[in-house]
């Protein structure tokens, strides 16, 4: 493609400016487009493997489940029960050699209040302090509970930041003050570093206290806690961990070989890889609904230029008459349509690139150099695939036939 036709292809465009602007507009979409959802699916699935890092890929949770003939003669309903005894046990490390922490949780919701200011919250925790250890638990100002405020069952309490906007405002510290929770008052010790959202549930509406304060004073006596948070040695023993876990509590479950299990152990890393799949699925669709925009474009570039190449045929017959080959015509409509593409692209790539900058929520949208690059790319051949037939029609056409063409 020489110089010339794309000096002539400049000037073509540029003597229809609204119609060749329409066109690069459909290809800058396009391309924008496939810029903007594949950054926003690589976005959600940082934010999900974030989220799944967060509750501990070497982690397993224990959930109390009740089943219908689970007793020992399997005729009786067995009430589902996690205690004290059963972290005893699986602490043990004689019967569970793959299992390095366990630590109890207990849930409940209700009422904050803070200087007359109340705000209902859903997620209270009361857990031991190896709890923020399993699940990766840090602060952003204060400290940890740690283990002589379980011991004295000390009236303290960590606080998560959107409880914190809720009652203080924005970007208060609330270290060192007392709030209310269902009439007990807590010293807020620590703000929990923010976790943002897991989508479907805000991970810093939270409030968490030692689990025997938890049970003292706001829950009382429970027969089961809420879950157990297991960590395994490694991530290389979580298969051995699940399996002891499983094995030690169906003995001390006194369950019969077969029966159901009165509980469910929930692995974290076999939701990462699900995670994972199901984030890289979404990816692959929003790229898929991307590319079918392009191609809308595309098919734009190929109207305008069949268009061009009605317009144009009196024309194609006097290059012709004067000596022009098929290939000289051929290259001409080529590269009209391929510079459209590519100024499409171009500005495609742009705009692109800077909507990918914004926030969408809780998500970031990550712009890769190479997804602009065969965007871009992409454009371009876009324009030549779509602008070879009305270029080999333009070709095909004889001098006779062109010169008669009104």
């Amino acid at each position: 493609m020489t110089l010339e036709c794309l000096r002539a292809a400049l000037w073509d465009i540029l003597a229809n400016k609204m119609r060749s602007g329409l066109t690069i507009l459909g290809i800058l979409i396009g391309t924008a487009a496939v810029i903007l959802l594949v950054a926003v699916g690589i976005g959600v699935s940082n934010q999900v493997q974030g989220d799944i890092r967060d509750l501990g890929t070497n982690t397993l949770y224990v959930l109390p489940e009740n089943n219908d003939n689970a007793g020992r003669g399997g005729t009786e309903a067995r009430r589902a029960r996690l205690t004290k005894e059963d972290v005893k046990t699986l602490s043990d490390k004689k019967r569970a050699a793959a299992v390095s922490l366990v630590a109890a949780a207990q849930e409940t919701s209700g009422r904050v209040t803070w200087q007359g200011v109340s705000y209902t919250l859903k997620n209270f925790l009361g857990s031991q302090p190896a709890y923020s250890s399993i699940r990766n638990v840090s602060v952003k100002a204060g400290r940890l509970l740690t283990e002589e405020d379980e011991s004295s069952r000390a009236k303290a309490t960590l606080i998560g930041s959107t409880v914190v906007q809720h009652l203080m405002g924005k970007g208060f510290n609330p270290v060192g003050q007392d709030v209310e929770f269902n009439g007990l008052r807590l010293h807020v010790v620590g703000l929990l570093t923010s976790k943002g959202s897991d989508g479907g549930e805000d991970e810093d509406d939270v409030m968490v206290a030692p689990l025997t304060t938890t049970l003292e004073h706001l829950v009382g006596s429970v027969e089961s806690y809420s879950h157990l948070a297991v960590q395994a040695s490694s991530r290389q023993a979580l298969p051995a961990a699940m399996a002891q876990v499983t094995g030690v509590l169906r003995e001390t479950h006194e369950l019969e070989p077969g029966a159901p299990a009165d509980f469910r152990v929930f692995n974290a890393g076999d939701l990462a890889a699900a995670g994972e799949a199901a984030a890289a699925q979404l990816e692959a669709l929003l790229a898929a609904i991307a590319v079918i925009s392009l191609i809308v474009g595309g098919i734009g570039v190929m109207n305008i230029m069949l268009v061009t190449v009605t317009e144009r045929t009196h024309e194609i017959g006097i290059r012709k008459a004067l000596g022009a080959q098929n290939s000289d015509v051929l290259t001409q409509f080529l590269a009209e349509a391929t510079v459209l593409a590519g100024l499409g692209g171009m500005l495609g790539v742009l705009v692109g690139v800077g909507l990918g900058q914004i926030p969408l929520g809780e998500t970031k949208p990550v712009v890769l150099p190479s997804t602009a690059l065969v965007s871009f790319c992409v454009s371009v051949l876009v324009g030549v695939v779509f602008g070879v037939y009305p270029a080999r029609r333009a070709a095909a056409l004889t001098p006779t036939e062109a010169l008669r063409y009104e």
